[in-house]
């Protein structure tokens, strides 16, 4: 085994991953990686995404300076030969070596911040074609989903922690929210505690009260909570996506929103059930089709997408009528059924025909949804 990196993943005190097993993890990215290259014919691949970054470094390094923006402020370098190189400004780059890649073996190429030299300097390196997973000139745009999609026992570990710690700051924010509030003040209260624990949050979907039902994306808007809040969020760190939702009611919860999150669960149990390795997108998708149908909500799934795998993207893809994507072992998914103002949203891992979940909430209320026999639970509404 090489000597990828020189260190063990601690997070909260804990040691999450040992230095041997990071050491595994990233020389089996590295070999599948140049495998891939010599076999789509590539002298190089360069790495530009913040989540391929990440994926290739086991979340070692971060380097996000523009949250928004999809790029890193370094690129990597991949050759068909298995060499490695990280490519960024001389401005960048003390802290680059200090904070990112000062125990990993990349190679620095560095250049003034007025002569960005990324691409030509990638190009001279690899000797021949390079792929990349951003458009470029001269560059063959390629995709690292297939690399990606299953999840190894460290990424695992990681995604385990990030999974419980994501829950924990939601049922945190939960419990502060009450009427006179603004969906922004709901968005504040949150992010808080997700940046308290070093996660990056990375979609929020906050609302409150109608728009909760009229709307399935609801952004937040500033208005203020009379009896129905909402907290749907994904959040982020080493590179891994969690998306969860989470409701809280003041006052009785409507006999018809409650029905309406109960057939939402069992949608969900649906969905969960059929996902197992090699159904499709497409298989999937009917499922979902015929639970609404079940629940006495035919042609639901029209007014917004089911989810699908999680991982390195918040959604790696979503299930569609004729959606050819499989389904692997070892891999995140993230199903969002919902049904006018009720809605099912958690992060699970399905390994070796069992579904685990990354986002369960049993201090909250539970809906028992069943699937061929099998209980598949969901979170309820919060009534305060």
């Amino acid at each position: 085994m090489s000597k990828r990196i020189g260190k063990s993943l601690v997070a909260g005190g804990t040691t999450l991953v040992t230095e041997a097993a990071w050491n595994a993890e990233l020389d089996a990215k590295h070999e599948k990686l140049v495998e891939w290259l010599r076999a789509q014919k590539l002298a190089g691949v360069l790495i530009r995404r913040n989540e391929n970054i990440a994926w290739l470094t086991g979340g070692a390094v971060e380097e996000r300076v523009n949250s928004a923006c999809e790029t890193a402020v370094v690129s990597l370098l991949v050759t068909a030969a298995g060499k490695r190189y990280y490519l960024t400004t001389e401005n960048e780059a003390p802290r680059a070596h200090d904070e990112e890649f000062g125990t990993l073996d990349f190679e620095p190429v560095l250049f003034p911040w007025w002569a960005d030299d990324t691409a030509a300097a990638a190009t001279r390196l690899a000797g021949g074609q390079l792929g990349s997973d951003t458009p470029g000139t001269n560059l063959t745009t390629v995709s690292f989903y297939p690399l990606r999609a299953a999840l190894s026992e460290p990424e695992i570990a990681r995604y385990r922690w990030l999974g419980a710690e994501v829950t924990a700051a939601t049922v945190e924010a939960i419990h502060q929210v009450e009427p006179g509030l603004s969906e922004y003040d709901l968005e504040a209260i949150t992010a808080a505690g997700l940046l308290r624990r070093s996660i990056l949050p990375s979609v929020y979907l906050f609302a409150v009260d109608e728009r909760i039902l009229k709307y399935k994306h609801a952004a937040a808007r500033g208005k203020r909570l009379k009896q129905y809040g909402m907290l749907n969020l994904c959040a982020r760190k080493w590179g891994l996506a969690i998306s969860i939702t989470r409701f809280v009611h003041f006052g009785a919860l409507p006999a018809d929103l409650a029905a309406r999150f109960h057939s939402a669960a069992q949608v969900n149990a649906a969905l969960l059930d059929a996902t197992r390795v090699g159904a499709t997108s497409a298989d999937l998708f009917r499922v979902c089709q015929a639970a609404y149908a079940a629940e006495g909500f035919p042609g639901e799934e029209r007014f917004h997408h089911q989810g699908g795998p999680t991982g390195y993207g918040e959604r790696e893809w979503v299930a569609t009528p004729n959606g050819t994507e499989v389904v692997v072992n070892n891999q995140a998914f993230a199903w969002n059924p919902s049904i006018r103002g009720g809605k099912a949203e958690d992060t699970v891992i399905l390994r070796d025909g069992k579904i685990e979940w990354l986002t369960a909430t049993p201090e909250l209320p539970v809906i028992h949804a069943i699937a061929n026999g099998h209980a598949y639970p969901a979170a309820g509404v919060l009534v305060q």
